[in-house]
């Protein structure tokens, strides 16, 4: 996730504060790992620096001072620019999942591995039981479901991914160790 791209598209419906920002994104990315408000105000401030986005005021609402930031003419084209970029598929295999079982085949455990991928479809499939619920819940938003949504078509990819390895752990395994 561009933290400083999620900012601005936050700052492209008006000014803001940091507190508002660190809401919107969680409310808006209900799934994603919230902002913590530190990370908030120091990508302000490098927004601010570079000249994408500018202090547009002070608000003191029984607190200390807030000061808002508006998106500038170049924070707006930076903002465009990043929307209509494609995002290139990943060109490696990144996964924890992956790299879990591939080393436990390494170090010659068949059983290992089938125990790991047998574990981690119950762990999938658990997860997915949840968000199915998130997305039937009458209070969910619009947000919530788009997220839950995203994250099952990762979650069933995964779990179509681990009933074929599943299949081939043993000849997988006579590969590795002839």
């Amino acid at each position: 996730m561009s933290t400083p791209h999620v900012l601005l598209g936050l700052l492209a419906a008006g000014s803001r504060h940091g507190y508002e920002l660190k809401r919107a994104h969680d409310e808006r990315l209900p799934r994603a790992r919230p902002l913590a408000f530190g990370q908030v105000y120091a990508t302000l401030g490098r927004l601010e620096r570079d000249g994408l986005v500018a202090a547009a005021g002070q608000d003191r609402a029984a607190g200390p001072d807030r000061t808002a930031y508006a998106l500038t003419g170049e924070g707006r084209a930076t903002l465009d620019q990043w929307l209509s970029t494609v995002e290139p598929p990943m060109p490696y295999v990144a996964s924890t999942l992956f790299t879990k079982v591939v080393v436990a085949l390494l170090v010659a455990d068949v059983d290992r591995a089938r125990t790991y991928l047998i574990a981690q479809r119950a762990a999938h499939t658990a997860r997915l039981r949840e968000l199915t619920t998130v997305k039937a819940d009458p209070a969910a938003t619009l947000s919530d479901v788009v997220a839950a949504d995203f994250a099952i078509a990762h979650l069933d990819a995964d779990l179509r991914w681990l009933h074929a390895t599943l299949d081939r752990v043993a000849d997988w395994h006579r590969e590795v160790h002839p």
